[in-house]
């Protein structure tokens, strides 16, 4: 086997409901990642995250330090809707999220995750999506501008709405053009009947992370619904990725930290 390029991390939703039931914080699972999975980046979900004062902040920021961990991205979520079709809505969006510009900052990322959300028409109104688009280019183009000054890229997940729609996605990222801005692929979260690879493929261009979704393992370590393989041909072998290929375990049938381990073993066989 041809030996491939990539770092692994962890996103933090892995552990979300370990973390939600009070069993695990963030802090506590930069450790939990290098010494039970002796892997070296956690991703940071904010709404999994304490209240971000800048104590807090530093209190991640030791912990990363202190077992060696890097903190890549970190994943937005319920800041406001870039893509409102209200000017406030969007300006506010924009504001909202910047905090976490300045926090990725601090924290040595090189990117936040968004979202993109604020379609309520049909692909099939070109109107609409040419609407929607316009709009979401200038708050982008917003966020942007913050996120050049402090070196931190803007990412857009398959995260559900427009942005599972990856010809909708690429249109986006051809008229934001920036060097700041891309995608991170997600192996799954797209709709049903999708030809996942398909779509993944479509996303590469503009990718500066991915998401190892993963749902469950049979006994050969193969992940049950997504070809790993496959997938990892067409972003490192085919587009050259060379970046953090993060876990994100969304299995109910593994306990957390079996499903995330299980994941990086599979990933490791298939770097070679």
């Amino acid at each position: 086997m041809t030996q491939r390029t990539f770092d692994i991390s962890v996103a933090g939703w892995s552990f979300h409901r370990e973390i939600t039931a009070g069993r695990l914080t963030s802090v506590d699972a930069i450790q939990l990642v290098r010494e039970e999975l002796d892997l070296g980046g956690f991703e940071l979900v904010n709404t999994l995250l304490e209240v971000p004062t800048a104590a807090y902040v530093s209190r991640l920021s030791k912990a990363a330090a202190l077992h060696d961990v890097s903190i890549p991205l970190i994943m937005c979520d319920n800041e406001g809707t870039l893509g409102a079709d209200d000017d406030d809505a969007r300006r506010k969006a924009v504001r909202y999220h910047s905090k976490w510009v300045y926090i990725a900052a601090d924290l040595g990322c090189h990117a936040i995750r968004v979202n993109w959300a604020g379609f309520s028409g049909t692909l099939a109104d070109a109107g609409a999506v040419a609407d929607f688009i316009e709009r979401s280019v200038g708050a982008f183009s917003d966020l942007l501008r913050i996120a050049d000054d402090h070196g931190i890229d803007i990412l857009i997940e398959n995260h559900g709405g427009p942005s599972s729609d990856p010809s909708l996605l690429v249109k986006l990222m051809e008229a934001v053009d920036s060097p700041r801005f891309g995608t991170l692929p997600d192996f799954g979260n797209f709709p049903q009947g999708t030809d996942i690879y398909a779509a993944i493929e479509a996303m590469m261009p503009w990718a500066k992370a991915l998401s190892a979704k993963c749902y469950d393992f049979g006994d050969d370590g193969q992940e049950t619904r997504i070809d790993f393989e496959r997938m990892l041909e067409i972003c490192i072998d085919r587009h050259g990725y060379k970046g953090w290929v993060g876990i994100e375990f969304e299995g109910d049938r593994l306990a957390e930290i079996d499903g995330t381990r299980a994941c990086r073993d599979l990933l490791r066989r298939l770097r070679g």
